[in-house]
């Protein structure tokens, strides 16, 4: 759903800009609550691998295909704050290095790829939870439901933009309709891929999703006739450290694998928006990107013939490029939070 220059005008690209640029320094704010010495290390590790799993186009109808947004996933396991500045990062590193998103249509992207999906679906998600029974299948299972729902919701939030700001004069019914149909299938695809990640990482380190914060009960033992709760496990100080450490190399692992190798395989078929801009005549406005140059542009290598090679390659960069950035703006909220923790702001 990368939205490219030309689609809407100038004066609803600003105003998308504005939304963007607010809901990123609430985010960032918010994000000193989120990020703590596990999480923050983990959020760029997010990022990095939504933009793997980007790479992963499947076919969802007919000459259609479909790739993961992300902003549910990111959510869950961060955090709805945390979640949106992973989108966004993922967003300006396709944007400016493989020019996959107009420069001039960035606000929009986070707008509707970042924002949206990562409210909609965090809110469905805590709103299931308030009343499934609480355990990890009930995480996995919200996970489900709200990737699935996201996504049909960026589906109308675009909608939503093109019918004030779209350059064309193609029938807003039509639009909604067609956007909404495919993407409700792309949601299906959305809403395994978030279930299966959020699941393996419960599966090994409950603790590291933050959507999963607060659902284990303490035991409760009888005494005497009356229930106490029972004291709590200690946990070995080296043994958690190793752990988040073989989380992350084994995400990293993966990450790159399926952008450098299993992205070969990944459907060619144009995506949700742009069947359907090619289908409505939409595209008919489309600009020629800023970065249309860059050595990364359309995820190969320049100069690298090999197509297998060329792609993989750019994966792999992509993977790295992402990770890097992520992380490093991460570590900075989080240092910034260890800063706000001063003896003025305990009152003391």
């Amino acid at each position: 759903m990368h939205v490219p220059d030309g689609f809407i005008d100038a004066p609803t690209s600003a105003v998308t800009g504005v939304i963007a640029a607010s809901a990123l320094a609430v985010s960032l704010r918010g994000a000193r609550r989120e990020l703590d010495e596990k999480t923050a290390p983990l959020a760029g590790l997010v990022a990095a691998f939504i933009f793997a799993v980007q790479m992963l186009n499947f076919p969802v109808a007919a000459g259609t295909s479909g790739h993961l947004l992300g902003g549910a996933l990111a959510a869950i396991l961060v955090g709805p704050y945390t979640g949106v500045l992973c989108v966004s990062v993922v967003l300006l590193m396709q944007g400016v290095l493989f020019a996959d998103g107009g420069l001039t249509a960035l606000g929009v992207n986070i707008t509707d790829m970042a924002l949206v999906t990562t409210v909609v679906s965090y809110a469905v998600f805590r709103g299931l939870l308030a009343v499934l029974p609480r355990g990890r299948r009930s995480v996995t299972a919200a996970s489900f439901v709200a990737a699935l729902v996201s996504v049909p919701a960026a589906a109308c939030a675009f909608t939503l933009i093109y019918a004030v700001g779209g350059t064309t004069d193609v029938s807003i019914g039509k639009v909604a309709t067609a956007m909404i149909g495919v993407h409700v299938l792309i949601g299906i695809g959305e809403a395994v891929i978030t279930a299966l990640t959020v699941g393996a990482v419960i599966a090994v380190r409950p603790d590291l999703v933050h959507g999963a914060r607060g659902l284990r009960q303490r035991l409760r033992l009888r005494v005497d006739g009356e229930l106490v709760d029972a004291p709590a496990v200690p946990v070995s100080p080296a043994a958690a450290p190793t752990s988040r450490r073989k989380v992350w190399v084994t995400g990293l692992v993966a990450s790159l694998v399926l952008a450098g190798f299993v992205s070969f395989y990944a459907s060619a078929s144009p995506d949700g928006l742009e069947k359907v801009a090619h289908d409505k005549g939409i595209d008919t406005r489309a600009k020629e990107h800023a970065s249309a140059g860059s050595p990364l542009a359309d995820y190969g290598v320049k100069d690298v013939s090999d197509a297998r090679l060329s792609g993989g390659l750019a994966g792999v960069i992509g993977v790295g490029v992402t990770v890097v950035a992520g992380s490093a703006v991460f570590w900075a909220v989080r240092r910034r939070r260890g800063t706000d923790v001063s003896p003025v702001s305990h009152g003391l």
